[in-house]
């Protein structure tokens, strides 16, 4: 521990130079307290919930509720199994990892912190799920209890994920077991919501009145469960691999780095040079096609090598029917989710056309006009928004809001693809924040111009090009020819322009 500390000691010595004032402490303390009185509205209108007498009653807000949680743990713990979880600073994984020093105690800090963000986050999702079900008499036991429960689950999925990162068996599990946690999640919410899993209700009704010694049982076995997994942990750090911890500190570095300097389109680039790389690819003939053809082929053979994204994409296609049910009908949140997750779906097959803006030589060797390969980058981009579209319209239509009543509905499907496929090339060629732009001064507040150009590049097409479609979604006519005209012509002036601009171009 001594050699640990001077090593310490060594590296921050330029931070530590500075000694903490009472200024310094009067600072903070005050920053605490005001962050205190700001959060104090809010935590009192949560805990008025939680303690209200039959919060909630209805199956489908408590079904639909539990299975957003539940979605949200699962995302929490890929989250953490993504970026490490045991990641230390780059001086720290450049000297301290690879030295003889003990590994546990070098890791230890990293541990802490994750052990606190889990019971952090464990608190959140317990008071949410307090907050769905409702508390029917006000029990100390009862909220403890079930706060228990969810910090146990969240610190036992951290401890699993830190013995996934270190290359036990339980990295290929914990993979499987949240996906079919998701998509359980997912199934058991639609069931819900559309009222065919009539067993259920009765138990979804009769959660919020669980007796308090079943919900302090289950808290003590979860707390149990969550420790031996946690020791468990503790126990790999002191033959913790350096190259895993190396590796998820290189990867915070660099997203750190890109948050830091406003440059987010870094995290795509970053994201997929460190999945292709060290990645062997079988080598397979092409297809006969016509050149311009053949670039959209290598854009689906890209996604056809990641399955998993695909999945996760058509599991998302469930969100906008959760939360029609959770907010009552089809209202804007709900219109704004059918919108960002197609996006979102397109973004997601314009690896090829980021790689022609960044070097366009690549189209030159190709042989193709640059607007036969725009418009051949725009295929599965369109592709993927259609279906995406369509899975989240038969999981509304399931769920019974009134939107796949009639067979004009999706008619809108093949009508917006395309200009979704415009606006994410569009958002696909923005290139980096333009900082140079002056900062605009508002009633609320200083808006820097670069920032705010960047973050809606794209998205103003999207709005423009399927705004018929989300103005017939909110309406809900009971005649939709007129806003499917609207939606056509709307269509081809967005494909229109953006194709003369490529021949411009």
């Amino acid at each position: 521990m001594n050699a640990l500390a001077s090593a310490r000691a060594i590296i921050r010595a330029p931070r530590a130079k500075r000694e903490r004032t009472w200024q310094d402490r009067y600072t903070l303390a005050f920053g605490i307290a005001v962050l205190g009185a700001v959060a104090a509205e809010p935590l009192s209108r949560v805990w008025n919930r939680i303690v209200a007498p039959a919060a909630t009653t209805d199956p489908a807000t408590i079904g639909t509720g539990l299975a957003l949680v539940v979605l949200a743990y699962a995302g929490l713990i890929a989250l953490a199994r993504l970026v490490g979880p045991i990641t230390v600073s780059p001086a720290d994984a450049a000297w301290l990892v690879p030295s003889p020093l003990t590994r546990r105690a070098v890791l230890r800090p990293a541990a802490v912190r994750l052990l606190v963000a889990s019971v952090v986050a464990g608190a959140v999702l317990g008071v949410t799920v307090l907050t769905v079900l409702g508390v029917p008499d006000l029990a100390t036991l009862r909220v403890a209890g079930a706060v228990l429960v969810a910090v146990a689950a969240c610190v036992g999925g951290a401890a699993t994920a830190v013995l996934a990162q270190r290359g036990d068996p339980e990295s290929d599990r914990l993979g499987v077991a949240l996906a079919a946690l998701a998509a359980l999640a997912i199934v058991a919410g639609l069931a819900a919501a559309s009222g065919a899993a009539l067993p259920w209700r009765s138990l979804l009704t009769a959660l919020p009145r669980v007796p308090a010694s079943v919900i302090v049982g289950v808290a003590v076995a979860a707390c149990l469960a969550a420790t031996g997994l946690a020791v468990r942990a503790w126990r790999a750090l002191s033959r913790f691999p350096s190259r895993a911890v190396i590796a998820s500190s290189a990867r915070v570095g660099q997203a750190t780095d890109a948050i830091v300097t406003l440059e987010p389109g870094l995290l795509t680039w970053i994201a997929e040079d460190n999945h292709w790389r060290a990645r062997r690819l079988r080598s397979r003939p092409w297809p006969h096609l016509p050149a311009p053809l053949a670039l959209a082929w290598v854009e689906a053979r890209r996604l056809g090598r990641r399955p998993t994204r695909l999945a996760a994409l058509l599991a998302a296609a469930a969100f906008p029917a959760l939360a029609a049910v959770a907010t009552g009908g089809i209202t804007p949140p709900v219109a704004v989710a059918l919108l960002a997750g197609a996006l979102t779906a397109a973004a997601s097959a314009t690896a090829g056309a980021r790689r022609d803006i960044e070097n366009p030589t690549l189209i030159r060797l190709a042989g193709v006009s640059r607007q036969a390969a725009r418009a051949a980058r725009a295929i599965p981009p369109a592709l993927l928004a259609g279906a995406w579209l369509a899975a989240a319209l038969a999981a509304l239509g399931l769920v019974g809001p009134g939107v796949a009543a009639g067979a004009s509905w999706w008619a809108f499907v093949p009508l917006c693809a395309p200009p979704i496929a415009v606006a994410a090339l569009r958002m696909a060629g923005r290139g980096p924040i333009d900082h140079s732009l002056p900062v605009l001064d508002t009633p609320g507040g200083p808006v820097p111009l670069g920032p705010l150009f960047w973050g809606v590049t794209g998205i103003d097409v999207a709005v423009l090009g399927c705004a018929p479609a989300l103005a017939a979604l909110l309406l809900q006519p009971a005649q939709t020819a007129g806003f499917l005209t609207a939606q056509a012509a709307a269509t081809v002036l967005t494909v229109g322009a953006f194709l003369l601009r490529a021949r411009r171009t």
